[in-house]
Formats: C-alpha cells, sequence, structure tokens
C-alpha cells in the first residue's frame, strides 16, 4: 500500500457546538484506509497585523507548519452573511504571509459546509474558491458535500445519523485522496461511483 495522504483539516467555526465542527469530526471517522486526517483549531489566532507578518505569533507559525506538513487540505466551514466566516479569513491570510511564503501553495484542497438553511452554505463554499485562485491552491471541483437543514443530521452528542451524507461525505473524502495522488502523478482512476 502506497504511504496514506495526510489530511488536514480546519473548522471555519469557533464555536463548540458548530455543526461544522460536527461534520469534520464525523469525516475523521470516515476517512478512507488510505489517508489520515487530524485537525488543527483555529482557536486563539489574533486578528492579521502586516507590520508582524515575517515575526508571526507562534501558534501561526505552528499553523503554517502543520499546513505544510499535510498532503492535502479539508476546510469545513459555515456560511455568515452570504460568505465565509472571519476567523477563516484571517487564518488563511496568515498563512499566506508573508508574500511569497504562502503556506497553501499547491496544496490540493477540498470544502464541506453544513448550515441550519437550505442551501448548505454554498455561498460560503464559492467564495473560499475565489480564495484558491490567488493562493494557487488545487481545489477539488466534484464531488461537493453542501449539508443543509443541518439540524436534523446529527444526534444531540453531535454524531452524524444521516446516512445520505455520510456517504457524500466519504465520496468526498475519497476523491481528496485520489486527487492528491493524481497531482503527485500516480495514475488513479475515475470511478463515479467508487465508495458505497
Amino acid at each position: 500500500m502506497p504511504d496514506k495522504i495526510k489530511i488536514l483539516g480546519i473548522p471555519g467555526s469557533l464555536r463548540k457546538e458548530s455543526f461544522n465542527r460536527w461534520t469534520l469530526r464525523a469525516a475523521q471517522q470516515l476517512v478512507p484506509a488510505d489517508a489520515t486526517l487530524d485537525i488543527f483549531e483555529l482557536h486563539g489566532i489574533p486578528p492579521f497585523n502586516q507590520d508582524e507578518d515575517t515575526t508571526p505569533p507562534q501558534i501561526v507559525t505552528e499553523f503554517k507548519r502543520r499546513i505544510r506538513e499535510a498532503d492535502a487540505i479539508l476546510l469545513v466551514t459555515p456560511e455568515y452573511n452570504y460568505s465565509i466566516p472571519g476567523v477563516l479569513k484571517n487564518a488563511i491570510d496568515w498563512a499566506s504571509r508573508p508574500y511569497g511564503d504562502s503556506a497553501w501553495n499547491e496544496k490540493p484542497v477540498a470544502v464541506m459546509s453544513a448550515s441550519i438553511g437550505a442551501y448548505g452554505g454554498v455561498r460560503a463554499q464559492h467564495h473560499l474558491r475565489q480564495c484558491f485562485v490567488f493562493l494557487n491552491m488545487f481545489p477539488l471541483q466534484q464531488p461537493e458535500v453542501l449539508i443543509p437543514n443541518a439540524e436534523g443530521k446529527f444526534d444531540q452528542q453531535g454524531n452524524l445519523t444521516d446516512e445520505n451524507t455520510k456517504r457524500y461525505i466519504r465520496r468526498q473524502l475519497q476523491a481528496l485522496t485520489d486527487w492528491t495522488r493524481r497531482l503527485r502523478g500516480v495514475h488513479v482512476p475515475f470511478e463515479q461511483e467508487k465508495v458505497a
């Protein structure tokens, strides 16, 4: 078996009982056998200050190190005001600085979002994809994971109970793993329904 693909999961919410944090936790349990999924929490990252981008806080240095060590990135974010949360944009900005030393460069990336609304965070995902252009990241386009009406898909302990959602998450994680290998020049056959 080839080396496992190391995925770094980043939740876009600080809220303890965030549906997106629960989604990321579910993804850890659904990751394919040829990959691992670790999580980096954004608590404690201060607001970005360009005066400090060459001497960043220790937590930012650690964040950039973890991104660089990962083979692929998974962002799991809510939608705030038709866009991405400030805490996530702030972290993205820190890890892209100083100019010419971005930790995001050429990283494969996938996005998931969960929302109590009917659209599942689709606008936040589109805004993130705009960021990927300048960051020179390689986004996985499909399959998408958008979880609408999320309050009905988790139990009170935050466990994902919806089987269809689990299936979509499995498919995306397998596709991200395959996408990462393809970007390395490894032949991985395309299969429309690779994960049941």
